[in-house]
């Protein structure tokens, strides 16, 4: 899309904006520390104890986590400066999807640049600036759900006969809503986060408005204006539906019965409380313009309070209720930091309908789709993985005989299909490298590791990667098989002189050897290492005997507990989230063999066991079950930090666990660990 604006319109007169990057704490003591000369590693150690990247400020209890003496001078005048530094421009980036149009060149009006991918033009100013300037900005959504959908499409098409498009998928399935209720989101656009999670089984959509309700009640605007339980128990029939009014002889009984009348008389959307402000605070147009602006930008810093005293102070003066008045300010200034007009909302919900349809139609075509198009959405390849088994779908491991680059769908047994992982979840494999070695196999199949190289001339180190992730089992070769008959081969280039008589003993063995079987446990943390998950077995199946005999619960039990039951729990930490709207609750998501446990964290809890919610990629809880509907979760007394029981699985270093929707960043307890065996997984994306 966003080439195709540039090929219609000219790069001379389309251009992407910039945006204002800031200093947050971790890049604020980073770039101070290295200014006072104190090392990578002190810097390091003091900013890996910042919440993600959004954290208010540097704390003096932060230093002290770092094992750093607060008292020393040097340091704490460096921290006073990386504190001051916090809010201040750091740097100019592209913008996501925002465009400028013009009608006369670009560089008549703005100074241009080249962007770092071919063909693409940005603009050095941002938002805030082009508005000023009164010039026409678009924003087009740079979304990888769409992505995802157009590769899921021509997987159906491929393999079911189904030609399909946005506008052609089945409207209004029911067996889709039935899907919802129950939660079962995960990998769906935009209701697969944990709150998106547990809203679907409240609010129960049965309809499209209701999915574009959805999308926008779990947001910052209505959670801090208060109006997310108003709606849920007049949706639920616990509570009337009624409709604020002026005294009557300031307006008729109905003046907000027209804006707020789809959403149960409880504003939702952005457009929604602007019409309030019109209607019933009597803005003008350009106090409704002022408040659109700051409305419109995002974490305003403020701009938004200094129209709280006229809002309210007029509505109340027109006989609203101030409860009322104060809860529609809370939200106009909620949506200053985030919210969604109605229009927004309803072009999400699209494309969460869409891809719902596809995970219940075709979940092995939306699962290979998912993976093809990572790094996106909240969830690592793992858990796409395991919820594509749950739903049904046959995945088979990645092999050098069957897979491409690409995930695949293959034939399966049962007139199915079944879904091949491909060479691009093997972690450090090349495009080129795979390329290669797909296209020399062609429709023959390698006999042997040495044919892989010979054929396909890839490189040593691409053929052990692949050996490493198992990807010979084709041709009866396991794990440590593989990988002794891949560093037989000779990493330097043949010279001339030698090939020939080197040929016929490259790779071959003399005598049979006989190598030792590799545990099963130890088999597992290496999937982990080079794939990201694993086939074989969750690496909490061969702990469940220790944590069973102290007689903790598995997450798949906690459903059939009853209410207020204090229990104990051990998984791994796939997700850790601390919204803003959420007052300093902390929500963390578990994952043992039997399935996921939603932790719910309190302040107090957090502040006292931070070091343990920041650091446990192995975590234990101890807290009481507590559920409602669908959803169920366990209120956290006491964490625990079990991480070195992973070293017992074997002598590799498990690697993190975590999810794209992680949102703690990774705190670095002493561990006494080598730095060879460090974790090897590549960061996850973290969202806020």
């Amino acid at each position: 899309m966003i080439q195709h604006i540039y090929g219609k319109y000219g790069r001379e007169r389309a251009g992407i904006a910039a945006t204002v990057i800031h200093y947050r704490p971790r890049s604020a003591i980073r770039e101070v520390g290295k200014v006072m000369g104190l090392s990578e590693d002190v810097t390091s150690a003091i900013a890996s104890t910042h919440w993600g990247s959004m954290e208010a400020d540097i704390a003096e209890e932060r230093v002290g986590e770092a094992g750093l003496d607060f008292a020393d001078p040097h340091l704490r005048r460096t921290i006073a400066l990386a504190q001051q530094m916090i809010g201040m421009p750091r740097h100019l980036s592209q913008h996501v999807g925002g465009f400028i149009l013009t009608e006369r060149p670009l560089i008549e009006t703005v100074p241009v640049g080249n962007g770092a991918m071919d063909d693409r033009t940005f603009i050095e100013w941002d938002k805030d600036d082009i508005e000023e300037l009164g010039i026409l900005k678009i924003d087009v959504l740079a979304l990888g759900m769409l992505t995802c959908c157009r590769k899921a499409f021509d997987l159906i098409g491929k393999h079911h006969g189904e030609p399909l498009e946005l506008a052609t998928v089945p409207r209004e399935v029911p067996q889709v809503y039935d899907m919802l209720c129950k939660g079962d989101s995960l990998g769906v656009f935009q209701v697969e986060s944990r709150a998106q999670m547990n809203m679907l089984p409240r609010l129960k959509p049965r309809e499209f408005y209701d999915l574009v309700i959805e999308v926008a009640i779990v947001r910052p605007g209505p959670i801090q204006g208060d109006m997310v339980h108003p709606f849920l128990k007049r949706r639920q029939g616990k509570e009337p539906v009624t409709f604020p009014c002026p005294s009557p002889e300031h307006g008729p009984p109905d003046e907000l019965e027209r804006i707020l009348g789809r959403t149960l008389g409880v504003p939702i959307f952005q457009e929604q409380a602007m019409k309030i402000a019109l209607d019933a605070a009597k803005f003008t147009s350009a106090e409704a313009n002022q408040l659109r602006k700051a409305m419109a930008t995002f974490r305003s810093r403020g701009t938004i309070d200094l129209l709280q005293d006229k809002m309210v102070g007029r509505m109340v003066e027109r006989g609203y209720d101030p409860d009322f008045a104060a809860r529609c300010f809370h939200q106009i200034r909620g949506f200053g930091e985030y919210g969604f007009p109605e229009s927004h909302a309803a072009s999400f919900a699209h494309l969460v309908y869409v891809s719902s349809w596809i995970k219940w139609k075709y979940p092995a075509a939306f699962a290979c789709a998912l993976l093809n198009s990572q790094p996106m959405g909240f969830y690592a390849p793992a858990q796409i993985v395991r919820d594509a088994r749950e739903h049904g779908v046959e995945v088979r491991g990645i092999d050098v005989n069957h897979s491409q680059w690409d995930c695949t769908l293959e034939p399966a047994g049962d007139g199915g299909v079944a879904l091949r992982l491909g060479l691009r979840q093997v972690e450090g494999l090349r495009l080129d490298a795979a390329t290669r070695i797909v296209a020399a196999r062609g429709d023959t199949p390698y006999p042997s590791v040495e044919e892989v190289r010979r054929r396909s001339g890839a490189g040593v180190s691409s053929i052990e990667r692949l050996a490493e992730a198992d990807a010979f089992r084709s041709i009866k070769l396991d794990r440590r098989g593989a990988l002794w008959d891949a560093r037989a081969l000779k990493g330097a280039p043949d010279l001339p002189l030698f090939a020939h008589a080197d040929a016929r003993d490259e790779g071959w063995e003399t005598d049979v050897v006989r190598l030792p079987a590799m545990p099963m446990s130890e088999q597992v943390v290496i999937d982990y290492q080079t794939t990201r998950l694993s086939l074989k077995a969750h690496p909490m199946h061969f702990l469940r005997r220790h944590y069973g005999g102290r007689g903790f619960v598995t997450a798949g039990e906690l459903r059939s507990l009853r209410y207020g039951r204090r229990v104990s729990l051990a998984g791994l930490v796939l997700i850790r989230q601390r919204p803003g709207s959420a007052k300093g609750v902390c929500f963390i998501t578990l994952e043992d063999e039997t399935g996921i446990a939603n932790l719910v964290v309190w302040p107090d809890a957090f502040a006292a066991q931070r070091g343990v919610v920041m650091g446990a990629r192995l975590m234990v809880v101890h807290g009481m079950v507590q559920h409602d509907e669908a959803v169920v979760h366990v209120v956290a007394a006491k964490l625990e930090d079990d991480t070195h029981m992973l070293r017992s699985l074997s002598e590799e270093s498990m690697p993190s666990t975590l999810s794209n929707g992680d949102g703690g960043g990774s705190w670095r307890a002493k561990t006494g660990i080598h730095p060879r065996n460090v974790s090897c997984i590549p960061k996850s994306r973290d969202f806020h």
